[in-house]
């Protein structure tokens, strides 16, 4: 059974600019965010995420740049599921051989926690080297494959993402107007 989730688009909050997490702080000294929204299914809350790049990044191009998404969760996953939904996205944005998502489901579950409501995972990337992960300030790991790290970062960014407003949202991009 295929989940379909529903992205929703939230404004970038005013008033006083959120602080990053230690990890983006540490990388992308200069970070800033974006924009930030939630996904839903069947109407719960499952979390919410913010995008932080650095000065000059392109959404057409957000491969080449480093940037940081945070989720915050409101639901408790395991780590397995989030490995394998996570695989199934980046099939659905374009095939992936079943040898090569076995390999990068593994290394995705080799650093994916389980997660309870209120956590807080970081994900940063790092353009041709791969991915960091962190829950809070504890870093519970990297994932040294440049591909992986890309197509993992696509299902949020990649514009075959299949949650369009929350990939506008993330991007701090207006949705389209209504005919």
């Amino acid at each position: 059974m295929a989940l379909t989730l529903t992205g929703v688009a939230a404004a970038v909050p005013t008033g006083p600019a959120p602080r990053a997490p230690a990890a983006v702080r540490q990388t992308l000294a200069d970070a800033a965010v974006s924009g930030q929204g939630e996904l839903r299914f069947l109407g719960l809350h499952v979390y919410d995420a913010r995008l932080w790049v650095a000065p000059g990044f392109e959404a057409e191009t957000f491969e080449r740049h480093p940037l940081a998404l945070e989720l915050r969760y409101y639901r408790a996953f395991r780590g397995a599921v989030i490995a394998q939904r996570s695989l199934e996205e980046i099939h659905q944005q374009a095939r992936v051989a079943p040898a090569q998502a076995q390999h990068w489901r593994t290394l995705l579950a080799q650093v994916l926690p389980d997660v309870q409501a209120g956590d807080v995972l970081t994900g940063l990337y790092l353009p041709g080297q791969g991915l960091q992960l962190w829950r809070g300030d504890q870093r519970l790991g990297s994932v040294e494959d440049a591909e992986l790290a890309r197509r993992f970062f696509g299902i949020w960014l990649s514009p075959r993402t299949s949650q369009p407003a929350l990939r506008r949202a993330l991007l701090g991009q207006q949705a389209p107007e209504a005919p």
